[in-house]
């Protein structure tokens, strides 16, 4: 049974990548820091007693800043893929957090490649790693985006991921390692965390639409995102670890879309005007602003025969069924007079 080790396991991408690989045939270890609540929530219908002998989810404490933690960790699992997922993902707070951020995503990436680097010489094994790169490294340079394209990146989060890029690269040509960076433009899902734009505004909406919020505060309405589905993502990461040699790959839909058609489409389904709920708050504006990101997969889609199936239309209506659910389950609670507190809805 093959064994594969994912760093930030219990976001987004880690959970749907998590069940992909179950689903494989995987064992699947993951990486999760310490913290005073439960934070294992997207992945707790995978998990099963580690004496179990059906269990294919295995939990470990471990962080990206730590290149001891790393090390025990490789040599406990011995994994034969890696995914490299984990980070300080928001950009908006990586202007706040500019050092943690490079901490996490470039050096922690440093970490993790030489932790694996020097367990390969050890044991002799080869390792597949997957390096979890963003559509933010385009930053300002204009659309469409492909793996030829120049970074140009505008926040101290793309900076921090083009450095880890390059770390990759280095490694893959300096010790023949196999490293694969997935450059992955917007993804979305029913699981993306609160404070991303996408899920602020289902939330927010499902909320509005039984009269349990009447307010919602966001930034830059205009910019425009390749938005797609993360759970169709998280196959091509796979993939691009399946082939002989290791390569590159921009993973993208091929259109792009504004916040205010985001904002139309998602009160559109629940015959609602977004006009009149939505106000513009500047403090949700970057101090750099990144315009336009638009991907061309057209690389991944000839050699990985990777195509994306999730539309925008029926991504956004996922989203929206899906928090409008949760809207109705607070507001019965509250209803039969219970205290209800949600985290992430305050704005």
């Amino acid at each position: 049974m093959k064994k594969a080790l994912i760093t930030g396991i219990t976001g987004q991408d880690g959970s749907y990548l998590a069940d992909f690989l179950v689903q494989k045939g995987y064992a699947v270890h993951g990486i999760i820091r310490r913290a005073s609540l439960f934070n294992t929530s997207r992945v707790d219908h995978l998990y099963k007693d580690a004496r179990d002998p059906e269990a294919r989810l295995f939990l470990h404490y471990g962080d990206l800043t730590d290149g001891t933690g790393l090390r025990r960790i490789i040599e406990q699992v011995q994994p034969d893929e890696v995914y490299n997922l984990g980070a300080q993902s928001h950009v908006k707070v990586s202007f706040a957090q500019p050092e943690y951020t490079a901490d996490a995503v470039s050096t922690g990436t440093l970490r993790l490649l030489d932790a694996v680097r020097d367990y390969e010489n050890i044991s002799g094994r080869k390792v597949r790693f997957y390096q979890a790169g963003s559509s933010e490294m385009f930053g300002a340079t204009a659309p469409p985006q492909n793996e030829q394209t120049p970074f140009y990146p505008r926040s101290p989060y793309a900076v921090a991921k083009v450095a880890a890029y390059w770390y990759c690269v280095n490694y893959r040509e300096a010790y023949g390692m196999f490293i694969s960076n997935g450059i992955l433009f917007n993804h979305e899902s029913p699981r993306r965390g609160e404070t991303f734009v996408t899920r602020k505004i289902t939330r927010a909406l499902g909320r509005i639409k039984v009269g349990l919020q009447e307010r919602l505060y966001l930034g830059n309405l205009a910019a425009k995102r390749d938005w797609g589905f993360a759970g169709d993502y998280v196959e091509a990461m796979w993939l691009m670890l399946q082939p002989d040699t290791p390569d590159d790959f921009v993973v993208a839909t091929g259109e792009a879309y504004s916040v205010q058609e985001f904002l139309e489409t998602a009160f559109g389904l629940l015959a609602l005007d977004w006009r009149e709920y939505v106000k513009i708050d500047s403090r949700y504006f970057r101090p750099t602003e990144v315009d336009y990101l638009l991907g061309d997969a057209t690389k991944a889609a000839k050699q990985l025969n990777w195509q994306p199936r999730c539309s925008f239309k029926a991504l956004v209506q996922m989203m929206v069924e899906h928090d409008w659910e949760l809207a109705r389950q607070e507001l019965t609670l509250k209803e039969a007079g219970h205290l209800v507190n949600f985290p992430g809805l305050s704005d």
